[in-house]
């Protein structure tokens, strides 16, 4: 779950990718040349704050482009604004965070970052970061979510299950773990954590978190959303 999080005045890059952007719409012909010139721009560390070669991407792989949009949709700057965890004691405890979603790896994939306030700094902290991405093979999505702060790591299965979007946990020990994605229109969707400690038989909640779309970007949207 990664993405870089922009604060502050607008950088004279993305000012300029602002402008270009509004340009282009004026003059469809020019798109093409205005998504190639992003992509170099998008990879300069003056605009994104810090570079990785070959990591940052601006949309879709064109071969598997509808599939890739079942976690593509989510692509953009979020907040969680209602969340809930189930703590030992059997209470809940109430956060609000952000959530902010790229594309990466020639649009192969796509990378997020949950972050959640924290009371004694009175920060955003970054939770985790979940790579996943589409594979042919299966039909379905392989996802990994990674947590230093909770020395944590979970790979899934995802699917489309009806209405919803279905991540099974693949751990052998501990109990069935499914990441839901339910209730999603274009900003906004509601995400839960289930687990199961009797085979799958029955399941119970223990996380739940309701999420929107920030109301202004900080970034221009991709043009393949």
């Amino acid at each position: 779950m990664f993405g870089v999080v922009m604060r502050g005045a607008t950088p004279p890059h993305l000012h300029i990718i602002l402008t270009s952007r509004l340009e282009c719409r004026r003059n469809t012909d020019s798109l093409s040349a205005w998504v190639f010139w992003l992509a170099a721009e998008m990879s300069n560390p003056a605009t994104t704050g810090w570079h990785i070669e070959g990591l940052a991407a601006v949309g879709p792989l064109p071969q598997y482009r509808e599939k890739l949009m079942l976690f593509g949709q989510f692509v953009g700057d979020w907040e969680i604004y209602d969340s809930r965890c189930m703590k030992p004691d059997g209470t809940w405890a109430q956060e609000k965070g952000e959530l902010y979603w790229r594309w990466i790896l020639e649009g192969r994939a796509v990378q997020d970052v949950w972050m959640f306030y924290d009371e004694s700094s009175r920060t955003m902290r970054p939770a985790g970061t979940t790579v996943r991405f589409y594979d042919p093979k299966i039909d379905a999505w392989h996802s990994l979510w990674i947590s230093p702060l909770q020395n944590f790591v979970k790979t899934f299965v995802g699917r489309k299950v009806e209405d919803e979007i279905v991540l099974e946990g693949l751990s052998p020990e501990g109990p069935r773990l499914k990441w839901i994605f339910s209730d999603i229109e274009k900003d906004s969707f509601r995400w839960r954590s289930e687990q199961s400690e009797d085979e799958g038989k029955s399941w119970t909640m223990n996380e739940e978190m309701h999420i929107r779309r920030h109301s202004a970007s900080t970034g221009p949207s991709s043009p393949f959303n």
